[in-house]
């Protein structure tokens, strides 16, 4: 019965379904990001992708430690529990002389778990790095203003690539041969669908777009700090999902908002559903 009834017989019934769909959009967040991690670690020689026991493991064996990466694969219960999904991961890159991080859907943590979550990755060695908010919109809406005019190129060849490279570099301020590390196989573009928005000629913008998990998952929005402010980015995004729509018919949509982006996200229609929180070596 639909929980607009408002009846006491239906509040259990109605909670319960709450509890349903939230746990069904955490989970289809966790599992979009994971598969986002494991089509680059798939495209590379020295990529790897395994699961340990609670413990999922993408790593692409780059010098870029957020894409060598570990995530929790189900509920934890207790502080050992964590403790020792945490060393589990720290053995696994130990033994292979990488340095990683720990992308945490908090969800996965028990309320009491959850509040002392970072106390017991500092005790492993793991500093907190960052906290994303999960999102998820079940359609786009409309822009609330008219967008600039830019044109937007799938990433296909050296040329794409390098720009592509060159803004993450920029807005995400790490060495832009740490990008051209992790993307620098054919590959890698298949499954990490990269846009690059162009204004007179200029490359300005990215996005890119990762299918799995049953929706569509946004990265890597990012706009060259001259050029903010302008909307460049939104249209960019725009068309990168109006493209995946036309490729694979997939409407629903998730991503981790950093704090810039949070109100644009909101105003096209997302809304938060889980928390991520992200733990480096």
């Amino acid at each position: 019965m639909p929980c607009s009834a408002g009846f006491s017989e239906d509040r259990d019934d109605c909670d319960s379904d709450r509890r349903y769909w939230k746990l069904v959009d955490f989970q289809i967040v966790a599992d979009n990001l994971r598969e986002s991690f494991r089509v680059i670690a798939a495209s590379r020689a020295p990529g790897e992708i395994r699961e340990l026991r609670g413990v999922s493991i993408a790593a692409a064996g780059v010098t870029f430690q957020m894409f060598n990466a570990a995530f929790l694969s189900g509920s934890v219960a207790t502080d050992a529990d964590l403790a020792q999904r945490i060393m589990l991961a720290s053995l696994h890159f130990d033994a292979r002389g990488l340095e990683w991080a720990y992308w945490v859907c908090e969800d996965w943590l028990e309320p009491r778990v959850r509040r002392r979550s970072r106390q017991v990755f500092e005790r492993h060695g793991l500093r907190h790095s960052v906290d994303l908010p999960g999102m998820v919109a079940e359609r786009i809406l409309p822009p609330v203003k008219p967008l600039p005019n830019i044109e937007v190129r799938r990433v296909s060849d050296a040329g794409t690539s390098d720009a592509f490279c060159s803004i993450g570099s920029v807005c995400f301020h790490v060495p832009i041969s740490w990008f051209r590390e992790v993307l620098d196989s054919d590959t890698v573009w298949q499954g990490f669908a990269g846009y690059v928005g162009y204004v007179d000629q200029e490359p300005v913008a990215t996005t890119a777009i990762v299918i799995g998990g049953g929706v569509t998952g946004v990265y890597n929005v990012a706009t060259l700090p001259g050029h903010q402010r302008h909307g460049y980015g939104e249209a960019v995004m725009r068309e990168a999902l109006a493209d995946t729509q036309r490729r694979h018919g997939v409407e629903r949509v998730i991503l981790q908002s950093t704090p810039a982006g949070y109100r644009l996200y909101e105003r096209m229609g997302f809304r938060t559903v889980t928390r991520v929180a992200v733990y480096s070596a």
